[in-house]
């Protein structure tokens, strides 16, 4: 059998950080924290339909697009291939780094080959929701989606076109093919002009940026002896192949889509981090076995202050959901966890967790093939609260023995173990073991 030999600063130089959820893990935070360890931070997937937020000091900032290490000095930020891009809200973003002196100039960079969001990607999102009625899917309406199509139907505009002589002709040519696409819906309230003329202006913005061909530049980082960190977007239970499809976003959330959204080879990969809430929640339609919809759920969603950073909408809550999580460990390659919000479970007398699946009469471990079309119930494990304040614990070993005990569950039904767990929202509220 042929082999092949890693040079050192080959061997495994990628780190890869992802939801195992349905999203809203609490990545950001994450990222933000381990950063200080690489050198480089990239986005490897996904829209501004993220919504990554960092409370540093005082301040909180939500990302959508730019990567969550760009607060740390010394450490670039790449937003790669497999990203699309919205100038608009891009354009947002860097004014609130601008306005809180963050000097991300030289520490952004864009990968040419990340495709960009036109108005008209909004409009036929907005449009075709609009159209399915109580069959939504729950779209963010950011235009992702229509954008991902024409990438795969090779129609798309990419961040590098924007400095081609014909690049009005090539805006203008897909605004048209989007407008032909709109006469099959009915009438939507978009002001087409007025975000037509905010995208062109932010166009302008967007080229006083640095570009690169993203898979020469992550390589030759990694030749160099370099460290990458890539950070996923949304949750593994919503990507386009594996997630609860047809609810699900439009691109490859799990580690496999590092090696296309960057542009690096398989071996190269680390450590994969996943990231899991102490219970779940989710955003919009689609299946969700755990969920709980009485006066618990409610409990959840208001300790845990569940809307959505980007939408603003209500989260669905639920109990922690153990055939979920050993599916999307699996499919990821999982070597350690994260638990975040185990602060939101300090008033619980009991916690609760989905042990098994119950579909087809049986009790299953595997999750179905489809969720959406399957009647998935939970069948329940229980395990005593903490009932107290896990403020100012760094110590894993200071946490309250019913704490420990319940990660401690965790770690044996999931097969992998916890290596972070955070207890607030500030950088500092975090254990590590």
């Amino acid at each position: 059998m042929l082999t092949r030999a890693k040079t050192n600063s080959e061997n495994m130089a990628v780190d890869v950080i992802l939801g195992l959820q349905w999203g809203d893990e609490g990545k950001g935070k994450i990222v933000d924290y381990l950063a200080a360890q690489y050198d480089v931070v990239c986005r490897f997937q996904g829209g501004p339909n993220a919504g990554h937020t960092i409370v540093i000091g005082d301040q909180k900032y939500v990302l959508h697009t730019i990567p969550s290490g760009i607060f740390r000095e010394d450490i670039m930020n790449v937003v790669g291939n497999g990203v699309v891009l919205d100038p608009i809200t891009f354009d947002k973003e860097i004014q609130k780094l601008e306005s809180a002196n963050i000097p991300f100039k030289d520490r952004l960079l864009l990968s040419k080959k990340a495709h960009l969001i036109l108005p008209t990607h909004r409009m036929l999102d907005a449009a075709s929701e609009a159209s399915k009625g109580k069959l939504k899917i729950g779209s963010t309406l950011k235009g992702i989606g229509p954008t991902y199509m024409d990438k795969t139907g090779r129609n798309g505009l990419r961040i590098g076109d924007i400095m081609l002589p014909d690049f009005v002709d090539r805006y203008n040519k897909l605004k048209e093919k989007h407008l032909g696409m709109l006469v099959n819906y009915d009438s939507i309230d978009f002001d087409l002009e007025g975000e037509e003329t905010r995208w062109m202006n932010c166009i302008e913005k967007l080229k006083t940026l640095q570009q690169i061909n993203c898979e020469y530049y992550v390589n030759s980082q990694i030749k160099a002896g370099k460290k990458i960190l890539a950070e996923g977007a949304q949750g593994s239970m919503l990507d386009i192949d594996y997630g609860t499809y047809p609810y699900v976003t439009s691109s490859n959330t799990i580690t496999a889509g590092v090696c296309t959204g960057l542009g690096i080879a398989p071996h190269l990969i680390g450590e994969v981090i996943g990231i899991t809430k102490a219970y779940c929640t989710r955003v919009g339609s689609g299946p969700f076995p755990s969920e709980l919809h009485g006066s618990v759920g409610e409990r959840l969603r208001k300790l845990g202050n569940e809307f959505g950073a980007t939408t603003g909408r209500p989260r669905r809550c639920g109990w922690i959901d153990i055939p979920q999580l050993n599916y999307t460990i699996m499919i990821n390659g999982v070597t350690q966890l994260v638990i975040t919000k185990m602060d939101v479970l300090n008033e619980f007398e009991e916690i609760s967790m989905a042990a098994k699946y119950k579909y087809d009469g049986e009790l299953h471990d595997e999750v179905p093939y489809d969720m959406d079309g399957t009647q998935t119930d939970v069948e329940i494990e229980n395990i005593d609260g903490w009932q107290q304040s896990l403020e100012g614990i760094t110590d894993y070993e200071k946490l309250p023995s019913t704490a420990q005990s319940y990660l401690a569950t965790l770690e044996n039904k999931l097969g992998t173990k916890v290596t972070m767990v955070s207890t607030g929202p500030k950088r500092s509220e975090l254990i590590i073991r």
